[in-house]
């Protein structure tokens, strides 16, 4: 049995490959698929991983990246990367586009379906059930499931409160939920077995008390009595977060704290423009959560959800495109977030969140979210694993195996590279947005927030 956070290495993948049967008993093992992009989908994963491990599970866990053909996952991962800092309005038309269309584009399908082989060889025999946390690989899943190669359950844990319709995959048979309204953005966008279990974030993240808090304020150094207004942008510091910082700082509400991720030339810049507290990388977020009185957050992700575990109020302000500001919109929706969309609103909203009834409310709600029925994420999960497939599903008309796979997987990364990230993959137009991203701009490793092992909150 692997160590809950461990991912397992890309196997050697070479031969035919024979479906993955469903065993006469099912056995008490799970295959966790996510990607190492940002940190969300891995820390859901990780979570997920160690609360079915407790539960007497053996899991493995594997990282879509690293099974993709021609060793093409770190030039999705930095292709993505790259497009956030540099071309933003690009990312944001990909997804538009992609909304529009219901799913992903020719290129994304076509490497998509390059690398259902080599996920299928990697997958452990004995194997009772697959989970994604990563709208990729839910795709390749699906499509393996669906084509009858593989006749164990396939689950989608929905990370996210917006669902953006490359999540919900044919084939996959249960897609989990946080919450009412993204369970409800999932049916229609197809989904045919949702559940709402709520939220899984690691058991660190819960509320802490006054001693907790002067004692977290020590540690890091911060202010004993000031308002402190925790702003985080991702693992990679992504978004306009100089901007957000200096503004937080002016407009007197709360002292900015600010976490960086991986970029570390960002925090130098906040801190040689006077934000004293500016961080990189963080060990101990529930800590610095439990010294803080508000979270402002440009994502809407996983640090969203551990928030709302320790009970910290959320703010989502100046967005980053696509998912950030879709999640924005549910999150508000769900109550559970205040979206703040004009700056002129950003004291007003931030005192009521840290010293109002607004504040109150949103702390209720957020903690609610772990207090619903049943055990969570993982427990649903176990069901599905123990009642095993429950039906087959219909196969789909068999499909040609195209000749010469890796090279067309490396033809059509490009196009897709640049918003896999969140799963948002290429459209027809791909090509030439990351034409524009590739050659139109200055794209050196030394930009900003350029990681090549990325992780931490997104």
């Amino acid at each position: 049995m692997l160590h809950p956070g461990t991912t397992v290495p890309a196997p050697a993948l070479t031969g035919a490959v024979p479906p993955l049967r469903a065993a006469a008993t099912p056995s008490g093992r799970v295959t966790i698929v996510s990607a190492s992009v940002g940190a969300g989908h891995d820390g859901a994963a990780a979570e997920l991983a160690r609360r079915l491990a407790a539960d007497g599970f053996m899991v493995d866990r594997y990282d879509l990246m690293d099974l993709l053909p021609a060793r093409l996952g770190r030039a999705v991962k930095e292709s993505y990367q790259r497009m956030l800092f540099r071309a933003p309005w690009a990312y944001q038309r990909i997804y538009n586009s992609t909304e529009r269309a219901g799913g992903s584009g020719p290129a994304a399908r076509a490497l998509l379906r390059a690398a259902e082989d080599r996920v299928l060889r990697a997958l452990p025999p004995g194997t009772g059930a697959l989970v994604s946390t990563y709208p990729g690989a839910s795709r390749v899943l699906g499509n393996l499931r669906r084509d009858g190669r593989l006749t164990v359950p396939v689950l989608t844990y929905l990370t996210d409160f917006s669902v953006h319709p490359l999540w919900v995959a044919d084939g996959v048979d249960v897609h989990l939920a946080v919450h009412a309204v993204p369970a409800a953005q999932a049916r229609v966008a197809g989904a045919r077995d949702v559940r709402v279990c709520g939220p899984v974030t690691d058991p660190r993240f819960r509320p802490g008390d006054a001693q907790e808090r002067r004692r977290a304020r020590a540690r890091f150094g911060l202010p004993e009595r000031a308002p402190l207004a925790l702003l985080v942008a991702g693992s990679w510091g992504v978004g306009p977060v100089r901007q957000v910082a200096l503004e937080l700082r002016d407009c007197g509400a709360a002292l900015p704290v600010v976490v960086c991720g991986r970029n570390e030339a960002l925090a130098e810049r906040l801190r040689a423009d006077g934000i004293e507290h500016a961080y990189g990388w963080v060990d101990d977020m529930p800590g610095l959560m439990h010294a803080s009185d508000v979270l402002v957050q440009n994502a809407g992700g996983l640090t969203s959800l551990e928030a709302f575990a320790t009970g910290l109020p959320v703010a989502g302000y100046r967005c980053i495109p696509g998912h950030g500001l879709t999640n924005a919109a549910a999150l508000d929706e769900a109550g559970v977030a205040a979206w703040i969309r004009d700056p002129a609103d950003l004291k007003t909203v931030l005192c009521d969140l840290i010293d109002g009834p607004l504040g109150l409310r949103q702390r209720e709600a957020g903690l609610a979210l772990f207090a619903g029925p049943g055990a969570g994420p993982a427990a649903e999960i176990a069901r599905v694993h123990r009642s095993g497939p429950g039906h087959d599903l219909p196969p789909s008309a068999p499909r040609r195996r195209r000749r010469g796979s890796r090279r067309l997987a490396a033809a059509t990364a490009v196009a897709w590279a640049g918003a896999v990230g969140t799963g948002i993959a290429g459209t027809d137009d791909g090509p030439s947005l990351m034409h524009a991203i590739g050659h139109g701009l200055d794209l050196d490793d030394s930009a900003p927030g350029h990681a090549h092992a990325p992780g931490g909150h997104q």
